[in-house]
């Protein structure tokens, strides 16, 4: 399969990387790290230890990739609006769009210019940071999940699905991508919000801080409650695991904190504006969650620091 990996940071490359490994034509559209992926390849560190991806197909535009029979929008949501320019030289008439990003309103994005019968959505239930150019680590072995936009899994959501699994990654086909996205903002809403509103620290400082700990479990349940609002039912088992997986973690940046304090934009209205306006238009109000949002909107009106270590 020739597949395009518009996106290629840390769940970009690392997932494209691994597909690669395992024999699938992929290529990379990249831009600060280009020069060095395409001389010196990705190297990635995993469950596996350490190893490196040589060579690599890596491209500075998406017309030297040409048409894909899949293109991987890995991207944070607030690309969204540079994405169509990018993504349409790669589509033929049987692509598939798929959109592995955060949050709520990728998947419907994608549709209004890709169309809704060619995209599928993604989660990646997972600990990656790029720490350097061209170099990756993966912290815990993680997960994927995709889902068809439109309705249940195809045949070529079963196919993509064991194409990652082949690719040593624990990936399965659903038949409700819009339970997938609940589920993961179930960690995104509390671990990604609670590190920047807390001053910029990591996750193992919210677990350890009673009174942070409590608003991130509040927050969970919040979200349980969103998603029932919409049909949606989550159980409080899997809450609870969230948490308990977010140990292992140790001092883990989620993705959101990194762009906070790299002075970059951060997806608020994806992870957190979204679900609470979904929420809300069922008549449900989600305190906390809105809270936390309002609080966000106002930190990325002003002036950015990187926060003394803690510990």
């Amino acid at each position: 399969m020739k597949i395009a990996i518009v996106g290629s940071g840390a769940v970009g490359g690392y997932y494209g990387a691994r597909l690669a490994r395992a024999g699938e034509e992929v290529h990379f559209l990249l831009r600060s790290d280009y020069a060095v992926v395409r001389d010196k390849g990705w190297r990635v560190t995993d469950h596996e230890g350490e190893w490196t991806l040589r060579p690599v197909h890596a491209h500075d535009r998406s017309e030297s990739i040409g048409v894909c029979d899949c293109v991987v929008v890995a991207t944070k949501s607030t690309a969204n609006p540079m994405l169509p320019p990018l993504v349409c030289p790669l589509l033929g008439e049987s692509t598939m769009l798929l959109a592995l990003q955060n949050g709520l309103g990728n998947v419907e994005f994608h549709a209004g210019y890709a169309g809704a019968e060619r995209v599928l959505g993604g989660l990646a239930f997972v600990c990656i940071n790029r720490v350097g150019p061209g170099v990756l680590e993966k912290y815990i072995p993680g997960s994927v999940r995709l889902g068809e936009f439109s309705g249940a899994a195809l045949d070529r959501t079963h196919d993509l699905a064991a194409r990652f699994v082949r690719a040593g990654i624990d990936c399965e086909a659903v038949d409700s991508l819009a339970a997938a996205l609940w589920r993961k903002l179930v960690w995104n809403v509390p671990f990604n919000g609670l590190t920047i509103a807390a001053g910029g620290v990591t996750t193992d400082v919210i677990l350890a801080r009673s009174e942070w700990r409590e608003r991130a479990w509040q927050l969970m349940l919040e979200v349980r409650d969103g998603a029932a609002a919409l049909g949606i039912e989550i159980p409080e088992s899997f809450l609870r695991r969230q948490m308990e997986v977010t140990y292992p973690m140790g001092a883990y940046k989620p993705s959101s904190l990194v762009d906070y304090l790299a002075g970059r934009e951060v997806e608020v209205e994806a992870i957190w504006g979204e679900p609470a306006r979904r929420a809300r238009a069922t008549g449900v109000v989600l305190p906390k969650l809105e809270e936390l949002y309002h609080q966000l909107q106002t930190l990325m009106r002003q002036p950015r620091t990187t926060p003394a270590k803690s510990g």
